[in-house]
């Protein structure tokens, strides 16, 4: 195998175990996504970008929440939101984000995150008490 094959699977192979840590329990419910898209998703995206040592793990959910907030990415919101909870990180912080996010992004989207939030929570909560 060519060293830039190798390199690409081990990628491959890590974001895949990462996705499957960050999106534990929507196991067969991922959005239908072309497979070139999925293969950048998997290798680069959770293979690489996420895998650095500069942040970490918790940091970069938390960036990424604070981004989809902002952008007003719903369906994205309810991915990384359940993430974040996976990671341990307390709904008392999304929180906080969303309402430092609505200072510079709106009210609007801000409205929009803490409901998809709540949501989110609620679907954890009934899930885990089953």
């Amino acid at each position: 195998m060519a060293e830039a094959d190798k390199s690409d699977s081990e990628k491959l192979e890590k974001g895949v175990g990462l996705a499957m840590q960050l999106f534990a329990g929507l196991e067969g419910s991922s959005p239908p996504m072309p497979s070139e898209l999925q293969r950048h998703t998997f290798e680069h995206l959770f293979g690489d970008v996420w895998q650095g040592d500069e942040l970490e793990l918790q940091e970069r959910s938390l960036i990424t929440c604070t981004v989809l907030v902002a952008l007003a990415r719903e369906s994205e919101q309810v991915l990384h939101f359940r993430a974040a909870r996976n990671l341990g990180i307390e709904r008392e912080k999304l929180e906080a984000m969303i309402t430092h996010v609505a200072h510079y992004a709106g009210w609007p989207v801000a409205v929009s995150a803490a409901r998809t939030l709540d949501a989110v929570w609620a679907e954890m909560d009934a899930a885990e008490s089953t």
